[in-house]
């Protein structure tokens, strides 16, 4: 019997695929990696009976990285990016993700690739693909590689997705691939750059990496355009005439000024004059039409993030997380999609009559399937996927607080593209007082339509106009003159960030959540109240910096540029290679300008930030001039000697301190601990060893506890005691600073061994135990600190 092997691009997707196409009379078993399950199946595959095996990776199985010589950033001049070779490496290594694929594929016939149906779940494919071929049967004679497409979890769809493969499309995989290489190779380059560059000059930067990235810094350029925008704005002064009249004894109105406003005080003095001489206003006409405020287009994956931050108070990516969530379960279709228009095939009335029973819009929905489906509007078809539609019913208990209110956003949205247009009677009162025009407008809410569920879109309820006709005439109580002044906008929202970014073609509706949440994680914006996003000094000098020495590092129209040349690979119009190899040069002509002329930048660090010497608190001896080095506290943490004008890399996420005066005995610096907290793990080093490794086989980032030092009373294999049980090459080390609750932690993984606790002194022998070749630990307590057994410590599993 032949066998098929399947691949979905999530462990729960493939779940619920297995699910379907088996009837639910799969078996399932957990694979080797401990992440991803393997269901299993019987069926009919191309007119023969097959065994069916369908899987899931976890993402992407490969990542673009450079190789190891490249990764030091000491040693590699960034300029060297641009030209060096690139290796795909395993995303997870701890996964095995492609020994796990050739192991399962061994011995099948067929794939069939399950990947998310977007230019990045087509690059997955081929991975899967470069990871299975060789382990399966090959066929020269028939197809054995198959592609399905869907947009929804359901069984209608993932059953006519198996009734209907394709073949993987290589280009758009291509185009990924071309836009991994041109933002790994641009965006290290500059990000390697200028993080050494400024980092070593400044101390309180705040902020781990300086980074740079071809999509991320025009999203931040969008930001800084409206901070300089509201700080160089200049309010004006304006004047405005305000009327109130009589219509009856009872009612009064406040008329508004056709003139608008008025920036000459003497100017608006004048008409106030004229209008005072006056003591009636004469209705000149009303006017009344029936308005509409239309129904929406179908939801796509911008509109989507747009609604969720400025309704929801949801960042993009948290949303595209939950909605992600949502289609994984089944509630809702393909959340990735650029279009606003059903397909003309698109079973409306069938996705409607799943929300008929429910207990919130139910009752709406009956009455549309009863009085009949309005036409939804006519939208944009990218030709990717139909709009994001819900596809199940679900009640508030069933999902979470945020996946709910998501869920429900998405629902009646649907619901509202098959309603009517929201209908109004419009009202227009206008008014004369002697040549001067003053208006009142007033609104009549006649049919609500689509807002009758989209309930935060209705009409707000207004004071009924008087019923008034040409000729009438009111008494005028009182006219004066109103002194405003203009005012700048505010800062962009995230809503209004996502719509710039689509408008300008910066990223993609997968990649857009991405690159604001960096400008927020990199310190470049603040998200504050009403998530508008404002940019914080670093992020300003930044991109300053950059309009000072080449604007179209941060103008949004290169990246566009580029993009539209990724869209040509994707549709087989554009070559891969002449694509990378023009977009590179490009970039690397503007990093060689960029380096030459990163003085103009520093000039505004300058003013910006504080220098390193004048930045920290002096810690520990420095081994060289014998001053204090400082603890410069922001991110990064590092160490800086003022006197010798050094900078040292220090242990991260952590508590650094003084170590007893103790020096090291090859460079005399003052040794310092680095401590996890109270449960977590901790260890001696060397500023200097820390950041020149003294020995062959001990790497950058060392501390005492993996140094070879034959003598140092601190080093590995003064205080090392075992082997690990847990890791291969890791020691465990005594804890010298841990008492009096002293650890036993593995240089290498995260084991901690509490022990000897309340001892007063523990020392590692240089002596072996004959029978495990542990070091002999000697331990004194103080009388009545611990219990012993007639004097002696009793021997346990752990200690032999």
């Amino acid at each position: 019997m032949k066998s098929v092997f399947m691949v979905a691009e999530k462990p729960s997707l493939a779940q619920s695929l297995a699910e379907i196409l088996s009837n639910k009379k799969c078996n399932s078993r957990k694979g080797f990696n401990g992440a991803c399950s393997v269901h299993e199946w019987t069926g009919s595959f191309c007119n023969q009976s097959v065994r069916f095996k369908m899987t899931s990776v976890c993402g992407h199985v490969m990542s673009l990285d450079f190789p190891g010589k490249y990764n030091n950033w000491d040693r590699v001049d960034p300029a060297e990016l641009f030209r060096c070779p690139t290796e795909k490496k395993e995303a997870t290594a701890k996964l095995r993700m492609p020994e796990f694929l050739s192991k399962e594929a061994r011995g099948c016939d067929y794939l069939v690739l399950w990947l998310d149906c977007d230019k990045e779940g087509e690059n997955i494919c081929f991975e899967v693909i470069s990871c299975v071929e060789s382990s399966m049967n090959r066929s020269y004679r028939e197809q054995t590689i198959f592609r399905a497409k869907f947009s929804a979890i359901t069984d209608r769809d993932i059953k006519a997705a198996m009734n209907s493969l394709i073949e993987p499309n290589e280009n758009e995989s291509r185009s990924v691939d071309a836009r991994q290489e041109l933002d790994l190779r641009i965006g290290c380059a500059f990000t390697r750059f200028q993080t050494k560059f400024f980092q070593g000059k400044y101390g309180n930067l705040d902020s781990t990496l300086i980074s740079f990235g071809p999509c991320q810094t025009p999203t931040l350029g969008f930001c800084v355009e409206r901070h300089d925008f509201i700080q160089s704005f200049k309010p004006e002064t304006y004047w405005v005439l305000q009327v109130k009249v009589a219509v009856t004894e009872e009612r009064q109105m406040n008329l508004d000024w056709e003139r608008g406003r008025i920036f000459d005080k003497d100017v608006a003095n004048f008409f106030l004059n004229l209008v005072k001489e006056q003591k009636r206003a004469k209705v000149v006409r009303v006017t009344m039409a029936e308005k509409t405020k239309p129904r929406p287009l179908a939801l796509n994956t911008v509109e989507l993030m747009r609604v969720a931050s400025s309704g929801l108070g949801m960042g993009p990516q948290q949303a595209m997380t939950l909605a992600e969530r949502l289609y994984t379960q089944g509630y809702i279709s393909y959340p990735r999609t650029e279009t606003t228009h059903y397909p003309e095939n698109f079973d409306l009335k069938g996705a409607l009559r799943i929300q008929e029973g429910h207990s919130d819009w139910g009752s709406t929905v009956r009455e549309i399937l009863r009085d009949g489906i309005q036409k939804p509007k006519k939208g944009h078809d990218a030709g990717d996927h139909p709009p994001i539609t819900p596809m199940r019913c679900a009640d508030r208990n069933q999902l979470d607080h945020d996946s709910w209110r998501l869920y429900e956003y998405i629902t009646k949205h649907f619901i509202g593209t098959l309603m009517p247009d929201c209908i109004y009677l419009s009202t227009t009162i206008c008014i004369s007082i002697g040549a001067e025009n003053f208006s009142v407008n007033g609104k009549q809410l006649l049919d609500p339509g689509f807002t009758k569920v989209m309930d935060w879109l209705a009409l707000q309820d207004e004071e009924k106009l008087p019923d008034v006709k040409s000729g009438d005439e009111f008494a005028v109580l009182e006219t004066r003159l109103s002194e405003r002044q203009t005012s700048p906008p505010d800062y962009l929202t995230e809503a209004e960030l996502i719509s710039l970014m689509e408008k300008h073609g910066i990223g993609t509706d997968a990649s857009i959540p991405v690159h604001i949440n960096n400008i927020c994680q990199r310190n470049y914006v603040q998200v504050s109240s009403g998530r508008r996003l404002v940019p914080t000094s670093l992020g300003i000098v930044l991109v300053h910096g950059y309009q000072k020495i080449d604007p179209d590092l941060v103008l949004p129209t290169m990246r566009s540029a580029v993009e539209e040349q990724l869209n040509l690979i994707a549709l087989g119009k554009a070559d891969f290679n002449a694509v990378l190899r023009h977009t590179l040069e490009i970039f690397q002509l503007k990093f060689q300008y960029f380096v030459n002329n990163i003085g103009g930048m520093d000039e505004l660090f300058e003013v910006s930030f504080s220098p390193l010497s004048a930045s920290g608190r002096p810690l520990s001896r420095c081994g060289k001039c014998r001053r204090y080095i400082k603890l410069v506290e922001t991110k990064p943490i590092r160490l800086h000697c003022v006197n010798c004008d050094e900078t040292f890399a220090v242990p991260q996420n952590g508590i650094i301190r003084e170590f007893h005066e103790n020096r090291c005995p090859l460079d005399d610096y003052q040794l310092l601990m680095w401590s996890g907290g109270a449960k977590g793990k901790s260890f001696t080093f060397c500023p200097y060893c820390y950041n020149n490794p003294p020995f062959p086989d001990m790497a950058k980032a060392s501390g005492c506890n993996l140094c070879s030092h034959p003598t140092c009373e601190y080093s590995r294999d003064n205080t090392g005691v075992s082997q690990c049980m847990e890791c291969p090459s890791g020691i465990l080390v005594m804890d010298a600073a841990s008492g009096p609750k002293w650890k036993l932690a593995c240089n290498k993984c995260d084991v901690i061994i509490n022990i000897f606790q309340k001892a007063s002194k523990v020392q590692v022998l240089s002596d072996t135990c004959e029978d495990c070749g542990s070091q002999i630990v000697t331990v004194d307590y103080k009388e009545g600190s611990t219990k012993l057994r007639d004097g002696q410590l009793t021997a346990t599993e752990l200690l032999h």
